[in-house]
């Protein structure tokens, strides 16, 4: 047999030596990722479960350790998470030799400590979710540079300072959530220009200054949670152009002015929370025309005045009703027996005139029914005995008379029952105050 030629020799030599080098390389990085890991393992103080003490182990492969995800292609860790695990520990410097993470969520435990400035070299990030941890110092700017990144979730942590305007840089930016937190100053008018954004969460904190007009830019915006802020200013107008919008939540804060209709014209929306504001005006006629899948409406403790309109009654999938702590007046329109969803109704503390209407026996699912401090007149109405789901009633402070009908005191649903201030004819009053729903 002839012997192979010199050149086909040194190409198989060649390849041979090649393929070691890949190889090799691809095991260095693999044992990398797995130094990072190894050294986050050593970080865990407590791991109750004894997921990482017993499954961690450099006899198994990375790719198997619960938490961790290898990709196909390069096999490198690309996902790592160890969120809901009960874990106490701090981030370590080395986790940011995963340079092929693009998944990193660790919400739900207890880390805490600052985060280490060695994870800005994770550039390929999608998801970052340090979510309910007990993470602390401001929120890194550095964040900002993660141009692939679509969700960060840092809620319900002790982060300081401000929010970065670097953040104004994530383009590909759906999901950020930093309720939760001691974070103080403005929202920077740079995070308007994320215009993917869906989500955006800044819930209990403490930043002041007004919501800016370019928050109508988030035109894809699905949730808007400002609630619990020391927010000034007036709602901008431009509210209305997030046709999107299922959710806006900007109660507990100081706003100002009227509010902005341009809400009430968002069909999408299922969840508007205004209320505990400095807000004025009128609840106009049409202002509940277009909102068919509406089922919580918060406009309590304001400032509104004016009757409650009819035209609630179109709200037919409202389970929620808050509408106290305002200067409303009239009588209780006889359309509210339409909303058959209800569950919580609260129009206590207002100059409400007139009877209890009767059709409230339409309303089977009410489970609180507050009419207190108002000015309403005439007997308890027989039917409320009927609201076999009703757990707190509280009719206290009107101008009630005639007996409590003996079905109220048979409701063995009712915790919580005030009628005081009226002037029922009873001999014996009923007590209670348990405890508050």
């Amino acid at each position: 047999m002839a012997k192979p030629s010199f050149l086909l020799s040194f190409m198989f030599a060649l390849l041979f030596a090649t393929s070691g080098v890949i190889l090799s390389a691809k095991y260095s990085n693999i044992t990398n990722d797995q130094s990072a890991l190894l050294a986050l393992k050593s970080h865990i103080t407590h791991d109750p479960h004894n997921l990482l003490a017993t499954n961690w182990s450099t006899s198994t492969s990375v790719c198997n350790w619960i938490g961790v995800t290898c990709g196909s292609r390069h096999h490198r860790v690309v996902a790592l998470n160890l969120s809901s695990m009960d874990l106490t520990g701090t981030i370590p410097s080395q986790l940011g030799n995963l340079s092929f993470l693009s998944w990193l969520d660790i919400h739900d435990n207890n880390f805490h400590g600052a985060i280490p400035i060695e994870l800005a070299y994770l550039h390929r990030l999608k998801f970052l979710d340090f979510g309910n941890n007990s993470f602390d110092g401001k929120i890194p700017s550095w964040f900002g540079y993660f141009k692939k990144l679509q969700g960060l979730s840092l809620y319900l942590n002790k982060f300081i300072g401000v929010i970065p305007s670097t953040l104004g840089n994530l383009s590909k930016l759906e999901r950020l959530s930093l309720g939760g937190n001691q974070i103080s100053g403005r929202i920077p008018n740079s995070l308007f220009k994320c215009k993917e954004l869906k989500f955006l969460s800044l819930y209990s904190n403490s930043l002041d200054g007004s919501i800016p007009a370019e928050i109508g830019n988030l035109t894809l915006l699905e949730r808007l949670i400002l609630e619990s802020n020391y927010l000034k200013g007036e709602i901008p107008m431009s509210i209305g152009n997030m046709t999107f919008l299922n959710f806006i939540a900007v109660d507990n804060n100081d706003l100002t002015g009227v509010i902005p209709y341009s809400i009430f014209n968002i069909s999408s929306l299922q969840v508007i929370a205004l209320g505990l504001n400095n807000l004025s005006g009128h609840l106009i006629p049409n202002m509940f025309d277009c909102l068919p899948q509406l089922y919580y409406l918060h406009l309590g403790g304001c400032q509104l005045y004016g009757e409650i309109p009819s035209h609630i009654a179109n709200l037919t999938f409202l389970q929620k009703l808050y509408l106290m702590d305002n200067k409303l007046t009239g009588e209780i329109p006889l359309v509210m027996g339409n909303l058959t969803s209800l569950k919580i109704l609260d129009l206590n503390n207002n100059k409400l005139t007139g009877e209890i209407p009767l059709v409230i026996e339409n309303l089977t699912s009410l489970q609180i029914l507050d009419l207190s401090n108002n000015k309403l007149t005439g007997e308890i109405p027989l039917v409320i005995g009927n609201l076999t789901s009703l757990q707190y009633l509280d009719l206290g402070n009107n101008k009630l008379t005639g007996e409590i009908p003996s079905a109220i005191r048979n409701l063995t649903s009712l915790v919580v029952i005030n009628l005081d201030a009226n002037y029922l004819t009873v001999i014996t009053k009923l007590y209670f105050v348990t405890q508050m729903i």
